[in-house]
């Protein structure tokens, strides 16, 4: 199948990972219908694009056919099948920090878990079954060996609700292939650490309330939003005392998908599979804090507090499977990471709500 004759529906589409997607979507020749329920991200005005996939639109100079709709309005989610003919769907809505989700749990639940099932039932009632889901390193829980790779054991470690989602809807979703391995084609793409920006500045990371990633917080601080970036222990085991994590481009993400569609479009796929998207590099927290220093020409004032509980030391991916059977690899550095997430922040210090 061509790219031009593939429609693809993305759900959470106006978020971070979803606006990205869409974009790489578009250019390489896909439609799109797009659908958010605005749980992650900034809304639009009544029956108008959200900003962020507004701009996708405007950089793209393609239409992108969206519906504000939430996976647990099954009715609604299966009209949209009705009225478009889909040919695959890439999963990317879900609730996501996982501090919050330690104090709501059944929330989490309730949206990531049976948002995935209504999906699955509404796709098999279309007879759709070609899937791409969002998953996360948060399902290997604390390493037990690095680089993490696939076959590292899932489930076992985890230590939020959040993580044990993902891990939840990537075991539904491998039951529901097994039922019909021949029909369904599951791939997982599980992410390491999203950050940066589109190079144009444009889309972004704009997450709701306080940042609890490292990157967009040090962004907030660099714009005045924040006092400063707590340092959480300089006493770990690793090159400067602070922790490791594998920190990738969200256009190295966003191409992940590209290549991973392709896969999910051939004949010769059946199944399900799961890869890691990481650069296979890890950073401190004192290195991104430099670096981003280095290209902002900001000083990012920073305090030093003790290590957090449940924290590991380092995290970092093994990625070489994706580049083997998907052809993918990441190819941005730290440098371009901070470089676009700074570019992003000026232009837009208040993100979308400007």
């Amino acid at each position: 199948m061509s790219e031009s004759s593939c429609t693809v529906l993305v759900t959470g589409a106006a978020g971070y990972v979803g606006c990205h997607v869409v974009l790489e979507l578009l250019n390489a020749g896909y439609d799109v219908v797009a659908i958010d329920n605005f749980l992650n991200s900034v809304s639009g005005k009544e029956n108008f694009l959200p900003p962020s996939l507004e701009r996708v639109q405007e950089l793209t100079n393609r239409p992108i056919s969206f519906h504000q709709l939430d996976l647990l309005d099954f009715p609604s989610l299966t009209n949209i099948f009705k009225r478009y003919e889909i040919h695959c769907v890439i999963h990317c809505a879900a609730l996501k920090e996982v501090g919050t989700s330690c104090q709501i749990p059944l929330t989490f639940y309730r949206n990531n878990v049976f948002g995935m099932i209504n999906l699955l039932e509404a796709m098999e009632k279309a007879d759709v079954k070609k899937i791409l889901f969002s998953s996360s390193c948060t399902v290997y829980g604390n390493p037990e060996y690095l680089p993490m790779d696939e076959r590292h054991p899932i489930g076992r470690t985890c230590t939020s609700p959040y993580g044990r989602t993902k891990v939840l809807c990537e075991e539904i979703m491998k039951d529901k292939c097994l039922s019909d391995e021949q029909s369904w084609k599951m791939l997982f793409l599980r992410y390491f650490n999203p950050v940066g920006a589109h190079e144009s500045g444009q889309i972004g990371d704009d997450p709701k309330g306080v940042p609890t990633q490292l990157l967009p917080f040090i962004c907030h601080v660099a714009v005045g939003r924040h006092p400063n970036v707590k340092v959480f222990g300089n006493d770990y085991d690793t090159r400067d005392g602070t922790a490791i994590r594998d920190y990738i481009h969200i256009v190295d993400i966003a191409s992940g998908h590209l290549n991973a569609l392709n896969k999910l479009l051939s004949t010769d796929f059946s199944g399900w599979k799961a890869y890691n998207l990481g650069t296979g590099k890890g950073y401190t927290v004192m290195e991104v804090l430099e670096t981003f220093e280095k290209v902002s020409g900001k000083t990012i004032p920073r305090h030093l507090v003790a290590r957090r509980s449940g924290d590991a030391v380092a995290v970092y991916a093994d990625p070489i499977l994706a580049e083997k059977e998907l052809g993918w690899k990441a190819t941005r550095g730290l440098m371009e990471m901070c470089r676009d997430a700074w570019r992003w922040q000026s232009q837009n210090p208040m993100g979308y709500q400007q």
